[in-house]
């Protein structure tokens, strides 16, 4: 809307209109980044749509990474092979730990948001306000999960 707002403004040679296009865009953009933001704190993730708790594989194996990361440097400062091989191994393990949790929370963050719009569709035709609010809990909540693996997975691949 934002953006035809603009043009049509550019195109009649009016500036409110170009003006309060390009405002409802950059609102729009703004609304979007929101949505798709997500951060993980403590074992929960959060996102713009509320807090969800993570499968506790992901925290459990971050740590067995940082564990592992450190018995792997202490091993090569040492000199002790056994140490060092111990530690990655314990990495990767955690890796796969984290791996599986967020394999869970995704494939559960997507369900719980397809079955909370299609249960809030239900519940608006029917009326049942009740439900239309559970069914939207039920969705933001999926989304925050999802949003929360989604930030994982881009801070992993920056690193």
């Amino acid at each position: 809307m934002g953006s035809a707002q603009s043009a049509l403004g550019s195109i009649i040679g009016s500036n409110a209109d170009k003006t309060a296009g390009e405002n409802k865009k950059a609102e729009a953009e703004l609304k979007n980044d929101a949505s798709h933001a997500g951060a993980n704190i403590g074992g929960y993730s959060v996102s713009a749509s509320g807090v969800a708790q993570n499968d506790p594989n992901r925290s459990a194996g971050s740590w067995n990474q940082t564990l592992g990361s450190g018995k792997e440097t202490l091993g090569n400062l040492l000199g002790n092979e056994s140490l060092k091989q111990q530690g990655a191994q314990q990495n990767a393990e955690g890796k796969e730990q984290e791996a599986k949790g967020q394999l869970s929370d995704l494939g559960s963050g997507i369900a719980d948001r397809v079955s909370g719009t299609v249960g809030g569709a239900v519940a608006g035709v029917t009326g049942n306000e009740a439900d239309k609010a559970k069914y939207q809990a039920k969705h933001d909540e999926g989304k925050t999960q999802q949003r929360g693996v989604e930030a994982d997975l881009d801070k992993q691949a920056r690193a």
